[in-house]
């Protein structure tokens, strides 16, 4: 699996601890603090892991085509310049039959979770910010982005229909019935359309 744009790491260590082979490319200047959330795993399960220093827009450059079965890009990609150039050099390294699973802001619901809030200037801001993007980040747009670096759209998912992320920020653990709710409203029809954020999943043909 390539990781790229791994954040601290975190998906990386589930990934490693759960048996998978994982490259992980990542930020010259995160590279120590996935280093450091390394340090105290296992021997077995570091082992199954190797840290590339670069840019996610670098991918298709730093591999070789087919190189990976799954490649995984949950963070950057919203801020990539030309998130479709990120997403075809993406789409390269993977072998045929391999899955591109990305994940990307939703700007067609921008709008929703600072109005839910009652943050009307914020809500007011994200009703206009679609139309003066260069790039608005849309399930379409992506749709027909992936579909040309031969990755067609095969599932899409909401994430953070009813909160603002994943789990709540406090010490506690999120309540399961929020996790319940959120899981089956982000397959959902209409709830995923308005959701935060958008995983989109495609296949190499």
């Amino acid at each position: 699996m390539l990781d790229a744009g791994p954040g601290r790491g975190e998906q990386i260590l589930r990934l490693a601890r759960s048996g998978h082979r994982v490259t992980g490319l990542a930020d010259p200047d995160l590279l120590d603090v996935v280093r450091a959330a390394l340090d105290g795993e296992p021997e077995e399960t570091a082992g199954r892991v190797d840290l590339v220093g670069g840019a996610v827009a670098e991918a298709g450059a730093r591999f070789a085509p087919g190189s990976f079965d799954v490649v995984l890009c949950h963070s950057d990609l919203t801020e990539a310049r030309e998130p479709g150039n990120t997403l075809a050099g993406l789409a390269r390294v993977l072998a045929p039959g391999g899955l591109l699973s990305v994940v990307v802001r939703n700007d067609d619901a921008l709008a929703v979770h600072p109005a839910r809030l009652g943050d009307w200037d914020a809500a007011l801001a994200a009703l206009d910010y679609p139309a003066r993007a260069e790039h608005p980040l849309r399930r379409e747009t992506f749709a027909r982005a992936m579909s040309g670096a031969g990755t067609p759209l095969s599932a899409w998912y909401g994430i953070g229909v009813f909160s603002s992320g994943p789990s709540g920020d406090g010490p506690d653990e999120p309540d399961p019935r929020m996790l319940d709710a959120e899981e089956r409203a982000g397959r959902t029809d209409p709830y995923r359309s308005v959701a935060a954020l958008l995983h989109l999943c495609g296949v190499r043909g």
